[in-house]
């Protein structure tokens, strides 16, 4: 009995884990997370506060907060539980509402001249997106880990043009990405098969857009 009580507090608190992880780590926050960790670890640090600010400003309205409030109206107007929108079928317009709010998003800071390396973090995370939505018709593409292989691409990218060494970054992120992945299949939500694709549809996208080298899809969409 004792053993049984282990095991029962043991997977009790592996699903609280996986929760947790999943609620911090949601693809909603991972776009204003760059921002931030590029505004507060890298030469952008020297940028002024307002302008700092501004921006912050824009990517937080247009990534966490409009699709947080039109995702919960869809739902309370559906009448759907948060958790049946993981299920594929339900996936379209939640996805679909968070495209729009990222086609604002981009438009909103070309028309504020914002460097092509910050915009195309935004670029990055809308192209997943849309890869998502097509791909949601057949498969539950893991967005929690695109989100996570866009991050790590985008450490790549980020050292290749501002000269720095990623190695811990990478470090750090490649773990949490690990622990992500595990937290989603634990939790049910996906296979490992779409935890690995989602990482790499992630990765990809992230990479030719805002490598200085192979950001040529980013000149082909906005110039």
């Amino acid at each position: 009995m004792d053993k049984e009580k282990e095991h029962i507090i043991a997977d009790k608190t592996m699903l609280r884990v996986a929760r947790i992880t999943s609620m911090v780590f949601t693809p909603f926050s991972i776009p204003f997370l760059s921002f931030l960790v590029l505004f507060l670890f890298s030469y952008l640090r020297i940028m002024p506060l307002q302008y700092k600010l501004i921006v912050l400003g824009v990517v937080y309205c247009f990534t966490i907060l409009t699709p947080t409030i039109t995702i919960f109206l869809f739902r309370k107007i559906n009448g759907f539980a948060s958790q049946e929108l993981s299920e594929r079928k339900k996936r379209y317009i939640p996805i679909l509402l968070t495209i729009i709010s990222y086609v604002f998003c981009l438009l909103m800071m070309r028309r504020l001249n914002i460097p092509w390396y910050m915009t195309g973090i935004i670029l990055a995370s809308l192209v997943v997106s849309v890869i998502c939505i097509i791909v949601n018709i057949k498969w539950k593409l893991s967005e929690h880990m695109a989100g996570m292989g866009g991050i790590i691409a985008g450490l790549i990218s980020f050292s290749a043009l501002f000269g720095y060494n990623p190695v811990a970054w990478l470090c750090l992120f490649i773990l949490i990405a690990g622990i992500l992945g595990s937290a989603r299949i634990v939790l049910g939500h996906h296979s490992l098969g779409e935890v690995l694709f989602g990482f790499i549809i992630g990765f990809l996208c992230a990479f030719v857009i805002l490598h200085p080298v192979y950001n040529l899809l980013f000149r082909i969409l906005l110039f």
